[in-house]
């Protein structure tokens, strides 16, 4: 008979204090607890790394090599488990060849069918695959894009050549190239280059022919300012600098090809038709409606393409992303939008008791969006799967048949299990989130006034209909609108068009030794300290210097190649992991060793190394809730929703002047209880006289703005409007308006109501 619960006992991965829990199968259960509680903890890091370590195991070593890596959890005993699939926040990214059509799987259906019925007849479906040379556009290689120099970012025309005024590294007064144009006695280099004449300008930038009409005498291998870049930046096969990476974002901007004009494919691929469209305008086409087309292909050959496609579409339509279309590029998808593309060849799956593992699915979604993803948790557990769930959405919670609550705090005072039953038992239960559940939060009594607007003009980017904002300065302002509205559509555009900093929701970094004492520079300081405490050098504190172990060079760790099979990396047996020799150790400040150090958290950072750099540099980390962090945590084990606020502390500490910033999501990650150490963090910017905007869909936030910004009426071209732009407190008549009150939308695509018009403010700041 089979088991009917996942059965853990004594789980102890990262902060988790030898847990046990029983976890019904085939039910919806959702894991909830403050940011840090260990619930990730339980359910990524110890049952869904079990059940994907043991299904690993069942392959030849030669397979296990290219499957993904699971770490074996601390943990006493695992019963129950199945095959899993986890559906995190990680957005899929890609290069710029990876679509919304290649990521599902639907561009190989209709680039099939495209194969078999168009007009003319073109050859098999790679002559339809922009991926492959038989299909892809010569002139971009099927990128439907070219990246060419932005010229008008290459200089300052107020400034004269000594003064500066080409903004490209190495070209300025003092650089490589200078005198290649500043010594050569044709350029006047004291004038502002707005005062020179057109032709000189062009002779400068573009050489060749402009620098012939000129008339002046030029040397042999003169290179226009622009052709030099080119060849240095653009008609280079080498790998890139970092550096050189900056540079080339900097000052180049990608164009439609002029050849496809964003089709990707060759000529024959782009003329061949099915319905009379071609493949490019089917790429182009929302999803909803290609949906809706592909059914009118009647020849009886292809009809299982043809079902499969439709399959494909319906899925992507059914959990709400059928606003988008095939040809967007993976890489603009939001992380919400990225969860939910990754949940669609799951939903025609036939494979039953399976176990899937969702990483908060309601991100990126606005509250009118959460019930078409709460239907599909409940569908997956309906074919007979379990669904485990790590979400804060009460509305989430409402649908699970548990709930599990771990805490009751974070890092070392979270780890153990404060509640497991149903969501009305939690009603009753004191714990944080129980304690949550139960407040209201207020409206903003007193907004701030601003200090002048920030215009956006005539914005046209993806779905956005000529739209014109008017951000204010000096204050908070929420962006919302149901997803695919064009909330971050805007951003984009408010950051392209004037100086922002953006904190978003990346990896803060890829490298595994990163940690709070890395990221925040204060390994010297550290140093230091021991140093003056114990009267020796501060060489002695570095792992990577004399202080360190000979055996494991510092690491702690020592790693066996073992060829085809996983490497394996043991704790050394000379330092047992404490990465410096005996003698070292032996030095202490406050009772703690330099390899002590690693384990403290920030706050008790704060509390027990005293130095003011120290202190200086992890107070904002302190302030923006990650006290609980410990110093020698990998940063690569964070959440989206921790590196967005690691990034806040960094602006917190780094920045001077007043400064724009555009935050995608901040409470992502962020339990109900946290949000308000959020709000006080994204407070003290504006007090601070910066320009806050954020795009967020949680209602406590976009109550505590000062001011709204809401776009819709419904996703793709059902949006990209301004619906009402003003105080929170006027708005009505929209999807967020009912939120905010609590009432559910019937129809978010529908048009605004009369209602919201009247509240939309009027005159000059509102077009």
């Amino acid at each position: 008979m089979a088991q009917r619960s996942i059965r853990i006992r004594e789980a102890r991965t990262n902060n988790l204090k030898s847990l046990d829990l029983d976890v019904p199968r085939g039910r919806v259960v959702v894991f909830v607890g403050l940011s840090g509680s260990g619930k990730s903890s339980l359910v990524f890091d110890t049952i869904a790394a079990e059940a994907g370590y043991q299904l690993n195991e069942t392959f030849s070593p030669f397979i296990r090599n290219r499957l993904p890596k699971w770490a074996r959890p601390e943990v006493g005993q695992i019963d129950g488990l199945s095959p899993v699939v986890v559906i995190d926040q990680r957005r899929i990214g890609g290069n710029a060849r990876s679509t919304v059509g290649t990521i599902t799987d639907a561009w190989t259906y209709l680039r099939l069918l495209f194969s078999r019925v168009s007009t003319p007849h073109v050859g098999e479906s790679n002559h339809f695959s922009f991926n492959d040379p038989a299909g892809m556009c010569p002139t971009c290689s099927g990128l439907g894009e070219r990246v060419v120099s932005a010229v008008d970012r290459f200089f300052d025309p107020d400034r004269s050549l000594r003064d500066g005024a080409i903004l490209l590294p190495g070209f300025g007064n003092g650089g490589y190239w200078y005198s290649q144009y500043a010594d050569i006695g044709t350029f006047d280099v004291d004038t502002p280059l707005r005062d020179w004449t057109r032709a000189e300008r062009d002779a400068l930038l573009f050489g060749g022919e402009h620098a012939a009409r000129l008339g002046a005498k030029l040397p042999k291998d003169y290179e226009g300012i622009v052709e030099r870049f080119e060849r240095i930046y653009l008609h280079t096969s080498d790998n890139l600098s970092d550096r050189k990476k900056e540079t080339l974002a900097r000052f180049t901007r990608s164009d439609v090809c002029p050849d496809c004009h964003g089709d990707r494919l060759n000529q024959a691929g782009r003329t061949a038709t099915v319905l009379g469209r071609t493949i490019g305008e089917m790429a182009r086409m929302e999803i909803s409606e290609l949906a809706e087309l592909v059914t009118k292909v009647t020849e009886a050959a292809v009809q299982p393409v043809v079902a499969a496609l439709k399959d494909r579409l319906d899925a992507m339509v059914t959990i709400g992303l059928g606003y988008l279309h095939l040809g967007r590029a993976t890489t603009t998808l939001s992380g919400g939008e990225s969860q939910r593309i990754k949940t669609v060849k799951h939903l025609g799956s036939s494979l039953i008791e399976m176990l899937y593992v969702f990483d908060e699915p309601t991100v990126g979604l606005h509250p009118h969006d959460v019930s078409a993803l709460t239907t599909l948790l409940k569908q997956l557990r309906d074919k007979g799967n379990s669904v485990l769930v790590v979400e804060h959405d009460p509305e989430v919670m409402a649908i699970a048949d548990q709930i599990v609550e771990v805490g009751p705090g974070a890092g070392d005072q979270g780890g153990t299990l404060v509640f497991h039953g149903t969501f009305a038992e939690l009603h009753q239960a004191r714990t944080p989130t129980a304690a949550a559940l139960s407040r209201q939060p207020p409206g903003k009594e007193h907004p701030r006034t601003p200090r002048g607007f920030i215009t956006v003009a005539g914005a046209t980017r993806n779905n956005l209909q000529n739209v014109t904002a008017e951000i204010p300065a000096a204050v908070l302002t929420v962006l919302t609108g149901v997803a695919g509205s064009g909330k971050s559509s805007l951003a984009t555009e408010l950051v392209a068009q004037h100086d922002a900093v953006v904190i978003d929701q990346k990896p803060v970094s890829t490298n595994r030794r990163s940690t709070p004492i890395t990221y925040t520079g204060i390994a010297t300081p550290i140093r230091k300290l021991f140093a003056r405490h114990n009267n020796v050098p501060a060489s002695l504190f570095s792992a990577n210097s004399e202080g360190a172990c000979p055996d494991c060079q510092g690491l702690g760790v020592i790693y066996t190649d073992l060829a085809f099979l996983d490497g394996q990396e043991t704790v050394c047996q000379t330092c047992q992991g404490r990465r410096f020799t005996p003698d070292v150790l032996r030095h202490k400040v406050d009772g703690l060793s330099i390899a002590d150090v690693d384990d403290l958290t920030i706050t008790e950072a704060i509390d027990r190394l005293p130095d003011p750099a120290i202190t200086k540099a992890l107070r904002h980390l302190g302030q923006v809730g990650l006290g609980y962090l410990r110093l020698g945590q990998p940063l690569t084990t964070l959440s989206g929703g921790e590196c967005q606020r690691v990034k806040i502390a960094k602006e917190l500490r780094d920045t001077t002047g007043p400064t724009l910033y555009v935050l995608d999501e901040p409470t992502t990650g962020l339990h109900l209880r946290d949000i308000d150490t959020l709000l006080g963090v994204l407070d003290n910017l504006v007090e601070h006289g910066h320009t806050v905007v954020v795009i967020e869909h949680n209602l406590h936030v976009i109550r505590q703005a000062d001011w709204l910004i809401d776009l819709g009426p419904g996703p793709g071209k059902h949006g990209g409007r301004i619906l009402y732009q003003g105080p929170v407190a006027d708005i009505t008549g929209t999807a967020t308006a009912q939120a905010l009150r609590g009432v559910r939308s019937a129809d978010p695509g529908a048009a605004p109501t009369a209602s919201s018009e009247r509240a939309r403010p009027t005159g000059p700041r509102c077009r």
